[in-house]
C-alpha cells in the first residue's frame, strides 16, 4: 500500500508543472543525458559485437574446430593416433591430416617466406575457403597434378598471375637429412607447383600460407608418414565439449586438443577486454549524466516543503517521503533509459539492414558499412547499470535531504 502510494505521488510530481521552470528542466536534461548515455552503450557494444563476430566467421573459415598437436615435439608419425577411431566419433564430420613448416616460394624474381600448408584429401569439402577465394579458384589437386590455393598477401609479395605464362611456384623445403648447409642443392628440396588460385581471410593468413596436397608437403620437406597435426571439423549441432573428451581419450595424455579459443586465446581475450574497457569508460560518462538527478532531486525537495510538512503532520514516516522522492529519481532514470534502448536498437537495426554508417577505406576490406550484432544480454546488463547508478543518484538527496535539509522542526520554527 505505501509502495503504490509513494508511486502516484512520484508520478504527480514527475507530470507536474513545477513551480520553479528550471526543476523541470532540469528534469528534461537529466532523462536526455540518460537516454543518450544509454543508447551510446548499446551502439558502441553492438559494434563491437559486430567486429568480434565478423574476425571469428573470417577465421574460422580457415581453422578448425580442434586442432590435435603434440604436447611437446613438433612431429608424429600418423599411426600414433587411431585417426579412424577419431572418424568414428558420434559429432565429428572431418578429420584433415596436416603438414605445416616454413618454406621458401619464389616465383621468377621474387621470393618470400612462406607456412607451406599440406593438407590430407578432402580439405576443401571441410573448410570455407571456397568462398575466400578472390581470384581462381580452390583446387588442390586434379588426377595426378597438384596445385596450389595461396594467400592474397603472399600473391601480392610474388607479383603472382594466375593468367600468365610460366606461372610456376617454385617451392624450397629444408631437408631433414640434410649433412651439411653450405650447398643449397644438399640442404633444400625444391618442388614446382602451380597455383590454382587466391584466397583471402586475414591478413594473419594471407600474408603467410600457401596451401597444397599433403603429397607435396611430404616430399619437400622429407616427412614422410610424419603428421604436424589433425584438423577436426564437427558436425552441426555437435556438443563440442563432449566430442573434446572422446578425442582427448584416444590422443592420450601426450597430445594437446585445442578449440578454436585456444588457438587463438590471445586475439579472443583482447576482444573482450577492449569491448569491457569501453564499456566501462561510456559508464563513466553516464554516471555524470546520471548524477543530474541529485540536482533535480535536490531542488523538488526544496519546492515541496510544504507537501513535507503536510504528509508529517497526517502521520507519514520519514521513510514513506524517503521512497517518494527515491521512486521519482528512479523514474527520470528509467524513462531516459528505455528510451534509450528503444533508440540504440532501431539505430543498430537501421545499420544492420541499410549500413547506414559506411566504412572509411571501405573498398578495401571485406565489409562496407559498420557491422552490428545485437545481444539481449548487451541490454540486459546495460538496463541494470543504469537502474544501478540511478538508485545511487537517487537515494544520497532523498536520505541526505530529507534527514538533514528538510527538518521538520527547522521548517516549522521559521514559520
Amino acid at each position: 500500500m505505501k509502495s503504490s502510494l509513494s508511486l502516484f505521488v512520484a508520478l504527480r510530481y514527475f507530470f507536474s508543472k513545477k513551480s520553479q521552470r528550471v526543476i523541470n528542466i532540469i528534469s528534461i536534461i537529466s532523462a536526455v543525458g540518460v537516454m543518450i548515455g544509454t543508447a551510446a552503450l548499446i551502439i558502441v557494444l553492438s559494434v563491437f559485437n559486430g567486429f568480434e563476430d565478423l574476425i571469428l566467421r573470417l577465421y574460422n573459415s580457415f581453422d578448425p574446430d580442434f586442432k590435435v598437436e603434440l604436447v611437446a615435439g613438433k612431429t608424429f608419425e600418423s599411426n600414433v593416433i587411431n585417426i579412424k577411431s577419431l572418424k568414428e566419433i558420434n559429432g565429428i564430420a572431418f578429420v584433415n591430416e596436416v603438414i605445416e613448416e616454413s618454406a621458401l616460394a619464389k616465383y621468377h624474381d621474387r621470393q618470400n617466406i612462406i607456412r607451406l600448408k599440406g593438407v590430407s584429401e578432402g580439405y576443401e569439402k571441410s573448410t570455407g575457403l571456397d568462398s575466400m577465394m578472390v581470384d581462381g579458384g580452390f583446387i588442390l589437386k586434379s588426377g595426378d597434378t597438384n596445385f596450389a590455393a595461396v594467400g592474397s598477401g603472399v600473391a601480392y609479395n610474388l607479383g603472382l598471375n594466375l593468367t600468365g605464362i610460366n606461372n610456376q611456384l617454385e617451392i624450397y623445403g629444408a631437408r631433414r637429412t640434410a649433412t651439411s648447409l653450405s650447398n643449397p642443392e644438399e640442404a633444400f628440396n625444391r618442388r614446382y607447383i602451380s597455383p590454382s588460385g587466391v584466397f583471402s581471410v586475414q591478413q594473419e593468413f594471407d600474408s603467410r600460407f600457401i596451401i597444397v596436397p599433403i603429397d607435396f608437403a611430404r616430399e619437400i620437406f622429407d616427412y614422410g608418414s610424419k603428421l604436424s597435426s589433425l584438423e577436426i571439423v564437427l558436425k552441426k549441432g555437435a556438443n563440442a565439449d563432449e566430442v573434446a573428451k572422446k578425442i582427448s581419450e584416444i590422443t592420450g595424455p601426450a597430445f594437446r586438443v585445442k578449440s578454436r579459443f585456444m588457438q587463438h586465446e590471445l586475439l579472443y581475450k583482447i576482444m573482450r577486454s577492449e569491448k569491457w574497457a569501453v564499456f566501462l569508460i561510456l559508464t563513466f560518462i553516464l554516471i555524470i549524466a546520471i548524477f543530474n538527478v541529485i540536482s533535480s532531486l535536490t531542488m523538488l525537495v526544496i519546492e515541496k516543503k510544504k507537501d513535507i510538512i503536510i504528509y508529517r503532520s497526517m502521520g507519514a514516516e520519514i521513510s514513506f517521503l524517503r521512497r517518494i522522492f527515491m521512486t521519482e529519481g528512479m523514474i527520470i532514470t528509467l524513462s531516459g533509459a528505455l528510451a534509450g534502448l528503444v533508440i540504440g536498437f532501431v539505430i543498430c537495426f537501421l545499420q544492420d539492414r541499410f549500413g547506414l554508417i559506411e566504412l572509411s577505406g571501405s573498398g578495401s576490406f571485406v565489409i562496407d558499412a559498420y557491422p552490428v550484432k545485437m545481444s539481449p544480454l548487451d541490454f540486459l546488463y546495460v538496463f541494470l547499470t543504469v537502474c544501478g547508478i540511478g538508485l545511487i543518484a537517487a537515494w544520497y538527496p532523498a536520505r541526505r535531504l530529507i534527514k538533514e535539509k528538510i527538518n521538520v522542526k527547522l521548517i516549522a520554527d521559521e514559520q
